[in-house]
């Protein structure tokens, strides 16, 4: 089974080999990144890790090995919330890694960086990720739109982050 790990400077290697093997399956349900993510890659890892030390994000990885096979993060920290983004890479969808992560980022959250509430956003059409987080507790909280596309707003309480 995969395992989850904060974001490192080592892993940055593996982040980018998993960001372009998956960018055109990613941009079948999310904004494309551009190619500005890429060609500034190293100076925007450094930048999340600065980030990341500050308290402001909190970035994980999903290791499999040497391989990254999905991210999670938790970015915007204020308040006791955060707004929850993951993304499992294409070879490794379909077997309950996103569900198993993000339970594990709520424990994260709730026991570890001391948050109350996880907010997410997805389009209408990634069903994949609609059942996530109806799966680990999220629930909707509203409509909104993602670069022009009908979405849902999502909100988790942290008070049982074990379920």
């Amino acid at each position: 089974m995969p395992e989850l790990q904060r974001l490192r400077p080592d892993h940055v290697p593996a982040v980018l080999a998993f960001e372009l093997e998956n960018r055109a399956y990613f941009a079948a349900s999310v904004p494309d990144r551009g190619d500005d993510y890429f060609a500034e890659f190293d100076a925007r890892l450094s930048a999340l890790l600065a980030e990341q030390a500050a308290g402001i994000c909190h970035f994980h990885v999903l290791m499999d090995g040497g391989a990254v096979v999905g991210r999670v993060n938790l970015v915007d920290v204020e308040d006791g919330a955060a707004e929850l983004g993951y993304r499992i890479a294409e070879k490794a969808a379909g077997r309950g890694l996103a569900t198993a992560a993000v339970r594990r980022i709520c424990e994260l959250a709730a026991t570890e960086y001391g948050l109350t509430e996880l907010r997410a956003v997805t389009t209408l059409d990634n069903t994949g990720s609609r059942t996530v987080l109806t799966r680990t507790g999220f629930v909707p909280a509203g409509e909104t739109v993602l670069e022009g596309r009908p979405g849902v707003r999502y909100t988790r309480a942290l008070t049982d982050a074990v379920s």
